[in-house]
């Protein structure tokens, strides 16, 4: 007690960095998203997409800004690409970090993985990557209908895990 009550007493504003906080204060009937997309066109369609299902969203321009942004929260959606700065699978940072997590945290967010190569909604690939859904980018037109579905789907699917970690103080 000593030693948090000292750490807080040394400690100011001005040293602590809050830079990487993706939101201020959160509306607290919104749920958060994280699109890792370094395509224009597709992180404005997916945005869009996550936008219309009441989300707020960041989106981080490198891996190292989304790495940030998670330590700091822990979203509900993370959108991210399969080259998200980078150029080979084996070193996607993001993703990297999000297999990592404890399993409390990581059920918690529900990650899709947009794809050049692997089909929308193939589960064996989602289960492979570690992701909950994969959208093929041919079909990022349709991202709306894909999300609000699967989206929806996790949520009834963890509906009582969430609420058992909740109870017993786990998150």
């Amino acid at each position: 007690m000593s030693k948090e009550k000292s750490l807080s007493e040394t400690t100011t504003s001005a040293e602590i960095d809050y830079s990487g906080r993706p939101f201020g204060y959160l509306n607290p009937d919104r749920e958060t998203a994280m699109i890792c997309h370094q395509d224009a066109a597709i992180r404005d369609n997916i945005s869009k997409a996550i936008k219309e299902l009441n989300f707020d969203v960041v989106e981080p321009s490198t891996f190292k800004e989304a790495l940030r942004y998670m330590r700091f929260h822990i979203f509900n959606v993370i959108v991210i690409d399969e080259n998200f700065d980078t150029d080979t699978w084996e070193v996607n940072y993001v993703l990297n970090y999000i297999e990592n997590l404890i399993t409390p945290v990581r059920r918690q967010i529900f990650v899709v993985l947009i794809s050049e190569t692997y089909p929308t909604m193939d589960n064996m690939r989602a289960y492979n990557k570690s992701v909950n859904l994969v959208i093929n980018k041919k079909e990022i037109a349709e991202a709306t209908i894909i999300l609000k579905k699967e989206i929806a789907e996790n949520t009834d699917f963890y509906y009582l895990f969430k609420e058992s970690i909740r109870k017993f103080g786990k998150i």
